[in-house]
């Protein structure tokens, strides 16, 4: 291959011998130490089935580059999984962990000047540490999303743990076979759980940004197009090389607002809003509430899928996955912005139908008896506008936020009594004790970024979702997060959080608390006996910082206490 660009690492093999003999001590030979090099950093390990595949794809990636005269060194740095770290301390550190991953990828990424980049995840924290490290590096970077799981039994997903953990804890409820069946079946294959949680999510955000293939997120995990999806990035990655096209040519303000419209129209978690603004703050890009509030008040809600619709993830890539979103979208996004592919959206969008991508793959939908038209609804079809909220109000003057497509029409205007906890456990405990009662609103504090890490509350979601007497009436508010496949009324990322003295710490045991997704309202609107308005509720919640005190944190250490004393709010992306 004849190099149109300079190797970058040039001048510094010229400075020190030993780098040369250092990696021709690695396998390397001495036409290799002079090809374009690039790092193929991936999360391979055993940790959970998002990851413990990705050395395969990150192989394929290799080839591709060795077919097209570079030279590929992978590099590691395994990530964790929110679902092992359900209702323990561990959770604390899953937010952290993307900060964590991002860092060691700068310091892969910093070693010496690599002429580009590919980078591998599937899952909720480690894609958004690549996209904010390819950000962050701004060197030619190409993302591989690590696909989909297949579905568990009768179309069912791994939240069947939900049910199973709260009755697993109601004794006579559940059967022992009926625990093991499920454990047995419930992640039959590597890939990203396949519901829209934030796994899946942030794949589609990674196309949808235009740092992934088009096609590529959400491919099942299990099938053969995904390595070749892999391979086609290797080979591509030297063709970004060549071309100088850096991820800040890419991730443009109007690369992160096609992301947010597709967001919004497939019902993707809440998660997005933290991980896109702190992506784009890597650039010096503000990403702000409104503007996810204000996309959603006109972005039709084409993806049914679950947990804000019917049908998983392998079926949604099957019916066409985000080039089809796109393509529907057409009339709201930016059709001129730059990808991976060294073209527009826009020539992408032909270049795939060309290809036969929306045809050559419906047949596999068909075999489920599905039409496209069941997964993706045209946008005249749609029977809602948006998927997520921005709450405002005295107990968030910074904002907060509610999935509503995953919440029942009557659940999304509620007005109930406050019951305050101030762990997630405490409250999930109430839950499975029947301490809670219909209409009730569960406050879960200090779960936010400063207070605990921000851990994500699902234990306690799916606890109410799967106990008939809550189900349909119970609201929860809290300044932590939530799992991408939480359902229900569910507002988090409460801002301020509490333990940076937002009013949410204030807020006591039978307080009136109301809430409105028409209104984007969230407020105190009573106590001791008594109903006021907002602005009374807000001057009630004053009176109160100014005569109590916040629960003071626990000692921590290491990466947790430098997260979780430095990182900013979640209505900023919650990274330090």
């Amino acid at each position: 291959m004849t190099e149109k660009r300079p190797q970058k690492s040039a001048p510094e093999r010229a400075l020190w011998a030993q780098l040369d003999a250092l990696e021709m001590g690695s396998g390397w030979d001495e036409e290799d130490i002079l090809k374009p090099q690039i790092l193929v950093e991936d999360v391979f390990g055993d940790s959970h089935p998002g990851s413990v595949h990705l050395n395969k794809l990150t192989e394929q990636v290799k080839y591709g580059i060795f077919e097209k005269g570079g030279f590929p060194a992978q590099y590691h740095a395994t990530d964790i999984c929110d679902g092992c770290a359900q209702g323990h301390a561990g959770m604390n550190m899953i937010l952290a962990s993307r900060e964590a991953i991002c860092d060691m990828v700068e310091v892969h990424a910093s070693v010496l000047p690599w002429d580009g980049m590919v980078l591998s995840s599937s899952c909720d924290k480690s894609i958004p540490a690549h996209l904010k490290a390819a950000a962050r590096m701004d060197i030619p970077t190409i993302f591989v999303p690590g696909g989909s799981m297949r579905p568990g039994p009768n179309m069912t997903t791994s939240l069947v743990a939900g049910d199973i953990s709260l009755r697993e804890k109601r004794e006579g409820e559940i059967s022992r076979e009926e625990v093991m069946d499920y454990k047995l079946t419930g992640c039959p294959s590597v890939g990203a759980c396949t519901f829209l949680g934030t796994a899946s999510t942030m794949q589609c955000m990674s196309e949808a940004l235009g740092l992934a293939l088009p096609g590529s997120a959400l491919c099942p995990a299990t099938m053969r197009d995904i390595l070749g999806f892999a391979r086609k990035a290797g080979r591509q990655i030297m063709k970004l090389v060549e071309m100088g096209i850096t991820p800040s040519k890419i991730l443009t303000k109007e690369a992160f607002e096609n992301a947010i419209i597709v967001h919004s129209a497939i019902g993707g978690s809440t998660n997005a809003a933290i991980h896109l603004p702190s992506i784009a703050r890597e650039l010096g890009i503000r990403i702000t509430p409104e503007l996810f509030d204000e996309i959603n008040h006109k972005i039709p809600h084409i993806g049914n899928i679950h947990p804000s619709g019917d049908h998983l993830t392998e079926s949604f890539w099957f019916a066409g996955g985000i080039p089809m979103v796109q393509k529907l979208l057409k009339p709201w996004l930016h059709l001129d912005v730059m990808t991976v592919t060294g073209k527009t959206l826009g020539e992408n969008l032909e270049d795939i139908e060309r290809d036969g991508f929306f045809r050559r793959y419906i047949g596999y939908l068909h075999n489920y008896g599905l039409k496209r038209e069941d997964v993706i609804f045209t946008p005249e079809t749609a029977k809602e506008t948006g998927s997520v909220a921005i709450l405002r109000g005295n107990i968030a003057p910074d904002g907060a936020i509610l999935k509503y497509s995953a919440c029942a029409e009557e659940m999304r205007e509620h007005t109930g009594p406050a019951r305050v906890f101030n762990c997630e456990e405490d409250a999930y405990s109430a839950v499975v004790k029947k301490q809670i009662r219909p209409g009730d609103i569960i406050i879960i504090r200090y779960e936010g970024p400063r207070g605990s890490g921000m851990p994500e509350m699902l234990m306690t979601t799916e606890a109410i979702v799967c106990d008939k007497d809550l189900n349909g009436s119970v609201s929860l508010v809290t300044d932590g997060r939530f799992s991408g496949a939480t359902r229900g009324a569910a507002i988090g990322h409460v801002s301020p959080e509490a333990a940076s003295g937002g009013p949410l710490a204030f807020v006591h045991e039978g307080d009136i608390l109301s809430y409105s997704v028409k209104n984007r309202t969230l407020n105190l609107v009573g106590a001791d006996g008594k109903t006021f308005s907002p602005e009374e509720g807000a001057k009630l919640l004053e009176e109160r910082r100014k005569q109590e005190k916040i629960v003071p944190r626990p000692p921590r250490k290491g990466l947790y206490r430098r997260y979780t004393e430095s990182a900013l709010s979640a209505m900023e992306g919650a990274g330090y």
